[in-house]
């Protein structure tokens, strides 16, 4: 499946939900799937499911099919991608928490209090575009688009069990947010990346997959890692495979620019790594001028 079908894909997902033909039938693992990855696929598909509904688990599933033959016969690389897939499909917002706490009274754990901090886009990104865009734009003439606040999940109370249902009841407008937008294109460059990676430098194709690893939470981590994510594409990855950049280990190269990536909004110590790396490689004059 190209690029561009599986955003068609995603798309034809989105509008069975708004129009509420979702088959509740769970999707089948994909045929000529190794079994070491057949147990990772159907957690995922349990995982997604529960998460937004079995046209979202097809989703993963048709993303699966992408790279069923294609890594190797031991199925390794095949099941890292569907974890981390996976574990980015199903991000942390706080429709997420609640779902999360609910769960936790299902399988007899004690009742418990939460309290996460967000940042108000984060909150504001969890709603459909059309009522969370102008939202931003008035945060923004205010200058409070990051200022965090502090949300409580509780499920130690009547009340607190009641609200987390009602958050947890959002997840059928979940697939109309900002943030599910965001998500969506971040999944398929990253499996755009894989593909490109098999095809122009399969040694890179481990540190790739991994690079999946720079995302996760919310909050400033989660923007600070997407951030550095697409610096490290941006500036090694997609030059090196558009042939701009002739980087014989790219797989070192993103190693060595994570380990210099540090909590900054500005990426500071990450972009100097980075022109580092570009400017001590042979034939990357042309890049660096341009």
């Amino acid at each position: 499946m190209s690029n561009d079908d599986g955003i068609l894909a995603s798309l034809r997902y989105l509008f069975e939900d708004i129009i509420g033909e979702e088959d509740d039938t769970p999707p089948f693992l994909p045929e000529g799937l190794p079994k070491a990855a057949a147990l990772v696929v159907s957690d995922g598909i349990h995982v997604l499911t529960e998460y937004q509904g079995t046209s979202y688990a097809q989703l993963y599933v048709d993303r699966v099919c992408r790279f069923v033959g294609r890594l190797g016969d031991d199925g390794r690389a095949l099941c890292d991608i569907a974890h981390l897939m996976a574990t980015r499909m199903a991000y942390e917002d706080p429709i997420r928490i609640a779902q999360l706490k609910l769960m936790e009274l299902a399988d007899g754990k004690p009742p418990s209090v939460e309290v996460r901090k967000f940042r108000f886009d984060e909150l504001i990104g969890a709603l459909p575009a059309i009522a969370g865009e102008p939202m931003l734009d008035a945060l923004d003439m205010i200058g409070w688009r990051h200022r965090r606040v502090s949300i409580r999940f509780s499920n130690a109370s009547r009340i607190g069990i009641r609200r987390l249902k009602l958050e947890a009841a959002l997840k059928r407008w979940r697939l109309f947010s900002l943030r599910y937008a965001e998500e969506r294109a971040w999944v398929e460059r990253w499996l755009h990346m894989i593909s490109r990676a098999l095809v122009k430098q399969p040694a890179a194709v481990p540190a790739i997959i991994d690079s999946a690893n720079m995302i996760a939470g919310h909050g400033d981590d989660y923007r600070h890692g997407l951030a550095d994510w697409h610096a490290i594409i941006d500036g090694l990855a997609k030059p090196t495979f558009d042939g701009a950049l002739p980087l014989g280990d790219l797989a070192g190269a993103m190693a060595e620019a994570r380990a210099a990536a540090e909590p900054d909004r500005r990426q500071a110590a990450l972009k100097r790594a980075i022109a580092r790396i570009r400017a001590r490689t042979p034939g990357a004059t042309d890049v660096l001028a341009g």
